[in-house]
């Protein structure tokens, strides 16, 4: 696989526009492959959903003169779809993400269809497609036949802001373009794959990049604020543990810590230990970090891999197998929201212990409570945030349920692991917005000393979005602003212009 036809995690965007763009330069792989589909027709060979039912349906033999209907039914039958819609930059994913693997040339689609897929990426004509009747196995059959329907004028697409949806007739009719006839194996080569389960993937985990930076940010303001020791931080600790993820998060909090007055204020004041949710810090977040290293990998690979069935392989065979099953990537999107929900609990513990009036802090972090009650009820919200994420990391890979008449009588249930995912990390986020808007309040109570010089810039990059509070107003509006932060790169790319790329 060249550099133009491998899509990584961490440039997932730019890669798949250089990718609908090479494809719509040179589609010789699927041309060959279609060849090879068109040749094996022309034999008495019996080949899986090319001339044969599907499922349990497999040993049904489909007459010539039924092929094409084969393959509208197959849409028709399997677009039963229910539930909230796949959010359309979710949904834009998925139609990349099935474009680059039957671009990869062993699917077999046939060329008119590819080419129509790949119209639809050049004007960003995004299917709407329903969350939920994926069991992750035969892939995600239900969402990506839904994803297939305007290929042949029916379902529906996105508006341009993606708060709408549009009957697919008639932005085609808008474009020019009619709808189609699939081919043999159009239809299979279509809805058989782990789109929707690597789309939810790549979306959180490409976004996890710079969350994971932002916790160890606000972990350092939170330790400053709190008058916390940099000694678990230190690199020997780390050296005699020699887990990767931990190592970079000591790094970036001993980085952020550099030239602290509050930390020398405090260097000698006989305090033994601090909390575990500040001093195992590097511990907590580290294996959050290597959870998150690991289900990333793995989704990599997916989104480089051909999952469909039966393939095509270039000596002429067709062959049917499994690489449709959704296993490698359930038990990775469940591992990435276990790990998350960690990332979201330590946190809200820093947020507890902000409140409490430690080391001279007042409590709820405001000097007159009672007639204010302070920084309480940010707290409550992580606090439900956190709980819910407990429910929600509940493994969906444990689980399966027999379909097609027991065919298929082992499934992933990966598509509710990527499901779920998107709430977890969702409510992280909002968990962590909350230690930064309590941390920020707290600092504040250590002026005039000053904090190291990436917690001080952080600190000041939220003190000029949102003041510090001596009473009670709408904290709603607040927290909305610090979940603004966290989303975006920003907060990061400040601090790290100030003292160097973090990990």
């Amino acid at each position: 696989m060249n550099k133009n036809q491998h899509i990584r995690l961490h440039t997932l965007y730019d890669d798949l526009k250089t990718r609908v763009r090479s494809l719509s330069d040179d589609s010789s792989r699927v041309r060959a492959a279609r060849r090879l589909v068109e040749e094996a027709l022309k034999g008495d060979e019996v080949y899986y959903g090319i001339n044969t039912g599907f499922g349990a349906l497999a040993q049904n033999r489909i007459p010539p003169d039924q092929l094409l209907k084969l393959q509208k039914n197959l849409l028709l039958s399997h677009s039963v779809g229910v539930g909230e819609w796949v959010p359309k930059d979710i949904s834009r994913l998925m139609l990349l993400l099935k474009l680059h693997s039957l671009g990869l040339g062993y699917s077999g689609i046939s060329v008119d269809t590819f080419e129509r897929l790949l119209r639809f990426a050049q004007l960003d004509l995004v299917p709407a497609v329903p969350s939920r009747g994926s069991v992750g196995a035969s892939g995600d059959l239900a969402p990506l036949a839904h994803m297939s329907l305007p290929l042949i004028g029916l379902g529906c697409f996105w508006d341009e802001p993606g708060t709408k949806i549009i009957p697919a007739q008639q932005l085609l009719a808008q474009h020019g373009l009619e709808p189609l006839v699939l081919q043999p194996k159009d239809g299979l080569s279509l809805i058989n794959g782990t789109q929707l389960m690597c789309a939810y993937g790549a979306y959180v985990l490409e976004k996890c990049r710079n969350l994971l930076t932002a916790a160890d940010l606000i972990c350092a303001m939170s330790l400053e604020a709190l008058q916390g020791s940099v000694r678990p931080f230190d690199s020997r600790f780390q050296q005699l543990r020699p887990h990767p993820g931990q190592s970079l998060v000591a790094e970036n909090v001993r980085m952020l810590l550099k030239d602290s007055e509050i930390l020398e204020s405090h260097r000698n004041c006989g305090k033994v230990q601090d909390p575990y949710c500040l001093r195992c810090a590097p511990q907590v977040h580290g294996a959050v970090r290597d959870a998150l290293a690991f289900a990333g990998g793995a989704v990599e690979v997916e989104i480089n891999a051909v999952t469909d069935n039966p393939l095509v392989f270039e000596n002429g065979e067709i062959l049917s197998g499994g690489n449709f099953h959704g296993e490698p990537l359930a038990m990775a999107l469940d591992f990435a929201a276990i790990a998350l929900s960690e990332l979201g609990g330590i946190s809200e513990r820093r947020t507890y212990l902000l409140l409490e009036g430690h080391d001279g802090l007042p409590k709820l972090l405001m000097r007159e409570i009672g007639i204010n009650s302070g920084f309480m009820m940010p707290q409550y919200t992580a606090a439900a945030l956190v709980s819910e994420n407990k429910v929600l990391s509940h493994p969906a890979s444990v689980d399966s349920i027999p379909t097609s008449l027991g065919q298929e009588d082992h499934v992933s249930m990966g598509s509710i692991s990527a499901l779920k995912l998107l709430p977890v990390f969702r409510n992280v986020e909002v968990v962590l917005a909350v230690e930064l808007f309590t941390a920020a309040q707290a600092l504040d109570f250590r002026k005039p000393l000053k904090p190291g010089r990436g917690v001080e810039v952080a600190h000041n990059h939220v003190r000029a979005l949102i003041p510090h509070k001596e009473e009670d107003h709408l904290l709603q509006e607040d927290l909305k602003e610090c979940i603004a932060v966290i989303r975006s790169p920003q907060l990061v790319q400040a601090v790290e212009a100030a003292v160097g790329k973090l990990n």
